[in-house]
């Protein structure tokens, strides 16, 4: 049988549409888990990034601690984190943060940095405080920059977050593993293919958002920056 097969027969079955093996249902656990491991990555990374970028101390100690981050293996921070807290939503958890948040502080940090210095000595010149020229001048600017780097975290958990059957829990991960398991290849093609249609639309979301639900200014900015 064809992959065309394989997924005709996922999507035909009745336990797809129904119960707790449902389409919806394992979506709604997928997003579940990438929902909370992205609140967790923006709580801990964007602050930290404000701070870095504005300041302008740890840019560079930011960059390497990012890129040792992104070269750790999910997989085995998933193992890992099971043999020091247990099977749960933790073991799944921490890897997702791990994974998502250093694109997020990295973006926070050059989107803060990249605010036009004049811009900056300007409202400190009319009497703003710093924190009043971080959040009123430096953060609107860097919006578009941090939107992009939230963008590619998303994409990045939701392509990850099968590992959450990896430990026995919920999402789409589930078809793939247990497919794999039982050599049920019609389950392993659609939860593949169910993962990258939600990774796909988020990349859409994302990009109806930078381009429309931007202020016109930062739009026009952006604009400017990819000709530039």
């Amino acid at each position: 049988m064809n992959w065309l097969g394989w997924l005709n027969t996922f999507f035909t079955d009745p336990a797809r549409h129904s119960g707790p093996d449902a389409i919806t249902h394992r979506i709604a656990e997928h997003l579940a888990f990438c929902g909370e491991a992205l609140l967790w990555s923006v709580l801990l990374a964007v602050p930290l990034g404000l701070l870095i970028g504005y300041t302008g101390r740890g840019a560079v100690a930011v960059t390497a601690l990012t890129g040792v981050a992104r070269a750790l293996p999910t997989l085995g921070l998933v193992t890992l984190t099971v043999l020091l807290a247990g099977v749960g939503g933790t073991a799944v958890l921490v890897p997702l943060v791990a994974l998502a948040a250093p694109p997020l502080l990295v973006a926070t940090v050059e989107g803060i940095r990249g605010t036009d210095p004049e811009v900056r000595d300007a409202a400190r010149g009319i009497g703003l405080t710093h924190r009043q020229v971080l959040f009123g001048v430096c953060l609107p600017a860097a919006l578009p920059t941090l939107v992009a780097g939230l963008r590619t975290a998303t994409v990045q958990v939701i392509a990850t977050a099968t590992v959450a059957a990896y430990v026995g829990l919920g999402g789409l991960g589930r078809y793939v593993m247990d497919g794999l398991a039982t050599k049920d290849f019609p389950a392993t093609a659609g939860g593949a293919l169910l993962v990258v249609l939600l990774a796909v639309a988020a990349q859409l979301l994302f990009a109806a958002l930078l381009r429309y639900g931007l202020p016109p200014g930062l739009r026009a900015q952006r604009r400017a920056a990819r000709r530039g």
